[in-house]
């Protein structure tokens, strides 16, 4: 994936959760198709933490079953940094266990808040532009 695009109402969604559950890291799950965001999923930090994120099995599982039932492919995962710029810390690269997948942060520091996105291979890194596109999905 060269590039993911986000319709601007599902980047409000995000953005949205980021603010409500702030001080604690928000996160979901992200899936469309060829790079383009059709549908969100919020999911709940299980640690309620402020610096990093962990979802439940249960609701991962959960998530990936609705995806493939909709026809569509998860193109990211994402989550906040209620008091940190968008950029990824070494647990976020350690913990990035998914192939092909996409992993956004929005940062919450700056406002307008800032988003990027990263592939994750190993320990090699390539950020990904994320474009938040206005109008309808």
């Amino acid at each position: 994936m060269s590039t993911l695009e986000i319709p601007n109402e599902i980047y409000a969604q995000m953005l949205e959760q980021a603010r409500q559950e702030a001080p604690v890291e928000a996160c979901g799950m992200l899936a469309g198709v060829e790079g383009r965001v059709s549908k969100l999923y919020r999911m709940t930090n299980a640690d309620a933490a402020h610096d990093h994120f962990m979802m439940t099995p249960e609701e991962q599982f959960a998530v990936v079953k609705d995806i493939r039932a909709e026809g569509l492919v998860m193109l990211a995962i994402y989550h906040s940094h209620p008091a940190s710029p968008a950029r990824l810390s070494q647990e976020d690269i350690r913990l990035a266990l998914t192939p092909g997948v996409m992993y956004v942060i929005v940062s919450l520091v700056e406002e307008p808040p800032v988003v990027k996105g990263f592939l994750i291979d190993n320990d090699s890194v390539t950020e990904v532009p994320v474009t938040v596109e206005e109008g309808s999905q």
